[in-house]
């Protein structure tokens, strides 16, 4: 049986030891494989000074004079026996601890390998179209070549074809001249008999008739010869006329080329920008693909939500009727709400919060309260009911007095107080359920009533115009009567936001302006206080367009959340972002932003206006609670 020490070096050397933290597989197929090498011999070394013989050696019986333990006095038989079995065990339980890693490195060198296999097999693939590529371009330079042998065999016969047709050209033309010097001569020879046999001639000097015919003979031939000379010389001249037509042509031409040369270098400008755009729209390609891997590598795998079909109360028809056109955080919130609606049920009774500041008014009570166990339909019947009753009120109290008087005075004193805490969790929890969030914030002083009383009013306005244009009393009304409503209760809405309500109220791309909807739908509310989607829209479209509006103000003061702002600088940059506010709308959005009521804010352009300062932070958390919105185009807009 070997020793201790000499077992674990061939365990050692039988191992692929693992990487170190933070050195992904990768990295090592990038490594050289001499790096490897040394990396993996440092390891063994580093393994085997751990397991040194120091550690490992024991008293072994019938063998103490030949393996005697270095640095220790000497011991019994029996001791040295249980010394050696306690390291054995504890090399059996290193052992056991580098199992894993022999299993994980195995199956990484399996990876490895088959990765390596599979750059190689694509490798010679490449290897091989480029060898078919290179042979295909090899036979078309050859054709190349021959068709260019060809071409200059004929080029050299056409060559010396054209050298024999000029020859043979020439010597027709100085035959012709000979001819034609011949003719030339027989013609007058023969005028000259015919001159002197006609009766007429007679009487004129001979001699003098010969010299006549000798100068104008002379005179014939050197105008012949100057004829000749303008031939040879103006032989290949054109007309004026033709030539200037020509040059008119080719200065076209020469346009047209410059315009086309111009073209070219932008083209060819364009397709070297196109070229590096595909080149880094490539790379952002690859990088997006390597990040895509990574995340669905490392991300949390969405849920599958028909799992809580069977769990919600109601089945999947319920489910399916609470996850409709809702996101994965919306059904986190949905099914947050049947949870601790299950768990509101449960409960007999709420802890009291006590008498503190910071407890609402209506919520002070030390003890236990009782649980009234309402349904979500009771407690939206007593919101709506309180929301009747503080509309119809003309001496207006605070709103958490008033919710607390509220129920009093309709379950008496002694059921007011587990009322308050019964609705106020019902409230807390469903923040799906408009009515029941909207009345939350109200309570809790994150928003105001006016926001809840506004919203209210443009709904009611709403339908009364669709009212008043259901001529026949019908509730019907046509897709195009809708779009007309739309627009002129809601002048400032942009065309996308027109059509996102009429989505929401019914319409498609595929609808005609003709068809004809139920308009009545549109307001009406389930028994739980859910709202049809076209007031939920409405509702949406309000927030977005007040985050935008003060987003707008935050630029147009240029100033940190963290900053102070003035009463003037907050004043004008409201009447940047929107010239139309009048003196009223804009003395209320300062005396909400600066917590100050209208009477007491500073007159404009004095001294004690630029020392009222506040925390843009603040100012702006007030105008998000209050009824804040656009009241006419900026000047950009309406000049657009």
């Amino acid at each position: 049986m070997a020793s201790p020490p000499s077992r674990l070096y061939s365990f050692s050397k039988s191992r692929i030891y693992p990487q170190s933290s933070g050195v992904t597989t990768d990295d090592v197929l990038r490594e050289p494989k001499s790096t490897q090498n040394r990396k993996l011999s440092q390891k063994r070394k580093t393994l085997l000074a751990a397991v040194s013989p120091e550690h490992c050696q024991a008293k072994v019986p019938g063998a103490a004079r030949e393996l005697p333990t270095q640095g220790a006095p000497s011991v019994g038989v029996g001791q040295g026996f249980y010394s050696g079995a306690e390291t054995a065990a504890h090399q059996r339980e290193k052992i056991r601890a580098l199992e894993p890693l022999k299993a994980k490195l195995v199956t990484l060198n399996e990876d490895c390998n088959e990765r390596i296999m599979a750059m190689r097999a694509e490798e010679r693939y490449e290897i091989s179209m480029l060898k078919k590529e290179k042979m295909n371009l090899l036979k078309l330079i050859d054709k190349k070549n021959e068709e260019k042998i060809s071409l200059q065999s004929e080029v050299s016969k056409l060559r010396k074809n054209l050298a024999e047709e000029y020859l043979r050209y020439l010597s027709e033309r100085d035959a012709r001249k000979i001819l034609i010097g011949d003719l030339n001569e027989l013609r007058y020879q023969r005028e000259d008999m015919s001159l002197a046999q006609s009766p007429g001639v007679w009487g004129e000097d001979p001699v003098k008739l010969t010299l006549a015919l000798k100068m104008t003979r002379q005179d014939l031939t050197r105008t012949q010869m100057e004829l000749n000379t303008m031939k040879a010389n103006f032989g290949d001249v054109v007309p004026r006329r033709d030539f200037e037509m020509q040059e008119k042509t080719n200065k076209d031409l020469q346009e047209q080329l410059d315009s086309l040369r111009a073209d070219y270098e932008e083209v060819r400008k364009e397709h070297d920008l196109l070229l590096q755009l595909h080149m880094s729209t490539l790379k952002e390609r690859d990088q997006f693909f390597s990040e895509l891997q990574e995340i669905q590598r490392t991300s949390t795998p969405r849920p599958n939500w028909t799992k809580c079909e069977d769990v919600v109360a109601g089945g999947p028809e319920r489910w399916q009727m609470l996850a409709a056109d809702k996101n994965s955080d919306q059904l986190v919130d949905v099914l947050l709400e049947e949870i601790g609606e299950g768990l509101l049920r449960e409960k007999d009774f709420f802890p009291g919060l006590g008498y503190g500041e910071a407890i609402p008014t209506f919520l002070r009570f030390d003890g236990p309260v009782e649980n009234k166990k309402p349904s979500k339909k009771e407690v939206v019947h007593i919101l709506k009911d309180a929301w009747k009753e503080r509309l119809a009120q003309e001496q207006k109290e605070k709103f958490p007095d008033f919710f607390f008087n509220f129920l009093e005075h309709r379950f008496g004193p002694s059921d007011a107080i587990a009322w308050a805490y019964t609705i106020f969790e019902n409230i807390k929890l469903f923040r799906t359920n408009d009515i029941m969030s909207q009345f939350y914030a109200v309570l809790m002083g994150k928003r105001m009533e006016s926001v809840y009383i506004n919203q209210k009013e443009t709904v009611a306005q709403l339908q009364k115009e669709m009212i008043n244009a259901d001529s026949q009393n019908e509730g019907l009304l046509s897709m195009e009567q809708f779009s007309t409503i739309l627009k002129s209760i809601f002048p400032l809405k942009k065309e996308e936001q027109i059509q996102e309500l009429m989505e929401a109220g019914g319409w498609h791309p595929n609808s005609s302006n003709a068809d004809l909807f139920n308009y009545r739908v549109l307001f009406m509310e389930n028994e739980e206080g859910q709202s049809d989607p076209f007031v939920h829209k409405l509702w949406e479209q309000y927030v977005n367009e007040k985050d935008e509006y003060l987003h707008e103000l935050k630029q147009e003061l240029g100033l940190e959340l963290h900053s102070e702002v003035t009463l003037p600088r907050m004043r004008r940059a409201l009447m940047n972002i929107d010239p139309s506010l009048d003196k009223q709308t804009l003395n209320t959005y300062l005396s909400q932003a600066f917590q100050l009521p209208i009477s007491e804010l500073p007159e404009e352009g004095s001294e004690e206006e630029e020392g009222t300062k506040i925390w843009l932070r603040l100012a702006l958390e007030q105008l998000q609670m209050a009824d804040v919105k656009r009241i006419g185009p900026r000047d950009t807009e309406s000049t657009s």
